[in-house]
């Protein structure tokens, strides 16, 4: 019993081809690659971006508890000469108590509270390069009364 012709062609034509063997993986390769990508930069992406914003709150933090030491009678007297080492001390104190360190500076009445540049690692963004990003921020707050 034999296949008719045509039948023998279309069962010819649904088995693989020598040739063809293997050319998926390295499109699956590629593809894999591309999406550990697309993770990393989402996970590392997302922590970096946490820990810009803790820094920043802590940098506004600083400087809110430095422009509080600025009281109103200290901003009549002059406010720098009396308060400003206090405020200054006050805001690096917050800063450092929030587990980085940074420095603080008073001018008139306000407070300027920096965090110091740290890095943080990028654990699965080392696969393309990038093993760390630098952080930092900074924040100012002026003493209002009333």
């Amino acid at each position: 019993m034999s296949l008719p012709e045509e039948d023998r062609a279309g069962a010819m034509s649904r088995l693989p081809r020598r040739g063809d063997r293997g050319s998926v993986t390295p499109f699956v390769l590629l593809l894999t690659v591309a999406l550990a990508a697309v993770l990393g930069l989402v996970v590392e992406g997302g922590r970096v971006m946490s820990i810009r914003e803790a820094a920043m709150t802590e940098a506004e933090q600083a400087a809110r508890a430095g422009a509080a030491v600025l009281t109103a009678e200290t901003l009549r007297s002059g406010g720098i000469a009396t308060g400003g080492a206090a405020a200054v001390a006050e805001a690096e104190l917050v800063m450092s108590q929030s587990g980085h360190s940074g420095t603080a500076t008073a001018t008139g009445d306000s407070v300027t509270a920096s965090v110091n540049p740290f890095r943080v690692s990028t654990p699965l963004l080392s696969l393309v390069g990038l093993r760390h990003v630098t952080v930092s921020a900074s924040a100012t707050a002026s003493a209002v009364s009333g």
